[in-house]
């Protein structure tokens, strides 16, 4: 180790020799100041700085799912009425739709399948729309909408209102319409997504998101239940869907029937919204008023969160809340939209015997 006084007295020294240096310089009649010796010579060194940018995850609006094509995200939603007569069975484009509104019509059900995130050529087989469309729609802020006709009366109401019509007679062999001919008619006018998409108007403009969603991490609400399923009677139709712990989804029946698509594929939801509504009517059909408030059930992860759903301009999406008040946030996926009539759906709790569950 080195000796402290001698240290002392070596930094005086130093001190000494740089003072009268400086002195000299400011004394001489030299214009240029002598150098400092390269050892006196001090460096100062600035810390560099690094900045982290966080790059936003892009997500689908009616999914909530991170977005695997972003160009298509300001193509318009598209809607296509389909069929569910049992002749229309299976169906092509319901496990590619982002959301799907079951309604009732005359002692049957039809599919108001929407799509956006994705397409389906073909899709169908597609009937005719129903006035309670207007409103059911409206929020998807102006859609195109795929439809093979309806009566004068309605017909009227839709090409008047914010669905854009590209109905089998307005976009004919452009939307890709044809009758398929292992079909019978009425149940086998098909069509294709890509190509109904390609005849929007020049400032048709992208839904915006329905719901809310949980975040990777985030658990589901504390108001809710543990479920395995829930049965529905819709007009015409015994509907069940069941939680599917190794698919992490919910799998639909109809009529005790699984419910495959053409691709042989079981139709399934990340989400299902069992929503009561009051139903009116128009001549022989019935007309769900989506327009007010009422009781919703809403599937997700596995669990039942109970709660209101209300909606006071059709042209904003409904408002979802569990039975504390909070908005409801659904899981990233595809969404089912079960519009019912009061009283008609029944939840099944663990350890029960679905089998043996009857429909209400």
């Amino acid at each position: 180790m080195k000796n402290h006084s001698t240290t002392r007295r070596n930094l005086g020294i130093a001190s000494a020799l740089v003072l009268g240096l400086i002195v000299a310089s400011c004394g001489g009649n030299s214009d240029t100041a002598p150098a400092l010796p390269a050892e006196e010579v001090v460096a100062t060194t600035v810390p560099e700085t690094t900045t982290t940018t966080t790059i936003p995850v892009v997500v689908n609006p009616l999914t909530g799912a991170p977005a695997a094509d972003e160009s298509i995200l300001n193509r318009p939603a598209l809607v296509v009425k389909i069929d569910n007569h049992p002749r229309a069975r299976p169906q092509w484009g319901l496990n590619q739709a982002d959301l799907v509104f079951e309604e009732n019509v005359e002692q049957l059900t039809r599919f108001a399948a929407v799509f956006h995130s994705q397409g389906s050529d073909p899709v169908g087989p597609i009937r005719s729309g129903r006035a309670q469309d207007i409103d059911l729609l409206g929020s998807l802020n102006h859609p195109l909408f795929a439809w093979s006709g309806g009566n004068s009366k309605v017909t009227s109401a839709i090409r008047k209102s914010w669905l854009v019509d590209l109905s089998h007679s307005v976009a004919n062999e452009k939307g890709g319409y044809r009758r398929e001919s292992s079909r019978n008619a009425p149940h086998n006018l098909i069509a294709e997504t890509t190509k109904l998409w390609s005849l929007a108007p020049e400032d048709a403009k992208p839904p915006v998101p329905q719901f809310e969603y949980r975040a990777a991490d985030e658990p589901v609400t504390t108001a809710s239940k543990p479920t395995i399923a829930t049965k529905i009677t819709m007009d015409g139709v015994k509907v069940m869907w069941e939680w599917n712990p190794d698919l992490l989804t919910f799998v639909r029946s109809q009529d005790d029937k699984a419910h495959v698509d053409m691709q042989d594929v079981r139709v399934n939801a990340q989400n299902v919204v069992v929503m009561s509504v009051v139903y009116g009517k128009s001549g022989s059909s019935p007309v769900a008023k989506s327009v007010g408030s009422g009781e919703v059930w809403v599937y997700t992860a596995g669990v039942l969160v109970q709660g209101t759903w209300e909606r006071t301009d059709p042209e904003l999406p409904f408002v979802y809340k569990d039975i504390t008040g909070e908005v409801i946030k659904f899981t990233p996926g595809r969404t089912w939209i079960e519009v019912i009539r009061a009283k008609s759906a029944i939840n099944i709790a663990p350890g029960e015997d679905i089998k043996k569950a009857k429909y209400p």
